[in-house]
C-alpha cells in the first residue's frame, strides 16, 4: 500500500561525492580522500575518453551542438534505438527535472527508499505517494503491489478493472539506489504494461543498468507510449565530473519534453566523452571482471566483521549496523567517505552505503572498519 507523506525528511538534497566539503572540513587535499560515498566505476575515466577529450579541446571556442546529433547517433547504434527517441542531458538528473516540468504530473508514486531527486523534482509533497519497500523483504519491489499502488487499489489483483489511475506518473529505479536490488525484466515489463493500461507515465531510472545490461527494458519504449527510460554514462564510465545522461521517450511526448529543455546543457567534451566511452569494449569487459572480484572481497570482509549487508546487483552495498553513525564518523577521520543513508526516505541512521572500489581501497576500508566493528 502507498503511504502519503507519512515519513518526515531529516535531510534534503544530500548526496555522496562531495569531496570538496569534506576536504575543507578535515583540512586536507581532495586527493587524499577515499570516496566510498559515490558509486563510480573503480577503473576511473577510460583512457580512450581522456584521449578523445584532449583532441576535442580545440573545438571549445565553438558552442556545443545543441541537438547532440553525433552522440544520439552513436547511442542509437550502440543500443539499436531510433535516434529521434533520444534526448541527452547534463546527467540523468537534469532529465528527471525536465520530464516532471514538461509533463506536469498531479499525482506521483515514488518508492522509498530510492533516489531522492524524484521527490525534489516534483517539489510538492502533497502530490507524492510513497510505495514503501520493507527491509523484511530485502527492500524488494513486489510488482503486483506496485501496480496496485499505481492504480490506487488495495487489492493487487484488481488494477485491470480500474477506470482511472490514482497516479499519473510513477518512478522506478532499477537497479534501485541505495539498495542495489534488481527487478527482473519479466517484472519490469509487467509493471510497464500495467502503466500503459492505466495511462500512467512510468519513468524507469536505469542509471546503474550498465552493470547488468541484460535487464534493461530500454527497447520497450517504442511499443509503450507511457514508458520513459533514463540512462546515465556517469556511473559505469566514471564521468561524474562531465555529467552526461540520456532519456528514451515515446514519440508522442518527446517534442513536448524537448520544448522545455534549456539549450547547450551537454557541453562539447561531454558529447565526445560519451561517444568514446560507448566504443571502449575493453574497458567494459574489464569493469565486469574487476567489480565481480571486488564485490566478493567486500562481501567476505563484511561477513568477517559481522556487518549486515543487503545483496546487490551492482557496484555498491547498503549496510546496516546499529553504530552506523559512529562508523561513518570514525572513517571520516581517516579520510574515508561513506554514504550516510539517513536522508533517504524510509531509512534511518543505522544504514550506510558503500561503493565497490579498487582492491587497495576496499582492503583499506575493511582494515579501518575492523576496530570500530570488532570493539
Amino acid at each position: 500500500m502507498t503511504q502519503q507523506n507519512s515519513f518526515s525528511r531529516k535531510h534534503t538534497g544530500t548526496h555522496g561525492g562531495n569531496i570538496y566539503r569534506v576536504a575543507e572540513q578535515l583540512g586536507i587535499e581532495e586527493s587524499e580522500i577515499i570516496d566510498f560515498s559515490a558509486s563510480i566505476n573503480p577503473l576511473g575515466v577510460p583512457k580512450s575518453v581522456m584521449s578523445d577529450m584532449r583532441d576535442a579541446m580545440k573545438q571549445l571556442c565553438h558552442y556545443p551542438d545543441p541537438d547532440t546529433k553525433q552522440l544520439r547517433l552513436w547511442l542509437a547504434k550502440h543500443m539499436d534505438l531510433n535516434p529521434h527517441s533520444l534526448l541527452c542531458g547534463n546527467g540523468s538528473t537534469e532529465l528527471i527535472y525536465l520530464i516532471v516540468r514538461a509533463l506536469r504530473p498531479e499525482r506521483v508514486l515514488i518508492p522509498a527508499p530510492s533516489f531522492s531527486e524524484y521527490e525534489r523534482a516534483v517539489n510538492d509533497p502533497s502530490k507524492v505517494s510513497w510505495h514503501i519497500l520493507w527491509e523484511k523483504n530485502g527492500f524488494a519491489v513486489n510488482p503486483d503491489r506496485f501496480i496496485a499502488d499505481m492504480a490506487g487499489k488495495t487489492d493487487a489483483t484488481s488494477y485491470k478493472s480500474a477506470l482511472a489511475t490514482s497516479v499519473d506518473m510513477a518512478f522506478l529505479c532499477n537497479p534501485n539506489n541505495p539498495t542495489g536490488k534488481l527487478l527482473s525484466r519479466e517484472d519490469m515489463l509487467k509493471i510497464a504494461e500495467a502503466a500503459k493500461k492505466l495511462k500512467c507515465f512510468l519513468v524507469v531510472d536505469e542509471a546503474f543498468i550498465d552493470f547488468v545490461p541484460e535487464y534493461s527494458i530500454i527497447k520497450e519504449v517504442e511499443n509503450n507510449p507511457y514508458l520513459i527510460v533514463l540512462r546515465s554514462l556517469t556511473k559505469f564510465y566514471a564521468l561524474s565530473g562531465i555529467r552526461i545522461g540520456f532519456a528514451v521517450l515515446p514519440s508522442s511526448i518527446i517534442d513536448v519534453v524537448r520544448g522545455y529543455k534549456e539549450p547547450w546543457t551537454v557541453n562539447t567534451l561531454a558529447q565526445v566523452a560519451g561517444i568514446a566511452a560507448l566504443n571502449d569494449t575493453a574497458y567494459q569487459e574489464e569493469t565486469f571482471r574487476v567489480v565481480r572480484n571486488e564485490k566478493k572481497v567486500l562481501e567476505d570482509g563484511f561477513k568477517l566483521l559481522g556487518i549486515q549487508y543487503f545483496p546487490s546487483a551492482v557496484n555498491y552495498y547498503l549496510l546496516k549496523r546499529d553504530n552506523a553513525q559512529e562508523i561513518a564518523a570514525a572513517l571520516l577521520k581517516k579520510g574515508i567517505m561513506v554514504r550516510d543513508c539517513s536522508s533517504f526516505m524510509g531509512l534511518d541512521g543505522t544504514y550506510l552505503r558503500v561503493a565497490v572500489k579498487s582492491n587497495r581501497e576496499n582492503m583499506r576500508l575493511l582494515k579501518e572498519l575492523a576496530p570500530v566493528c570488532m570493539a
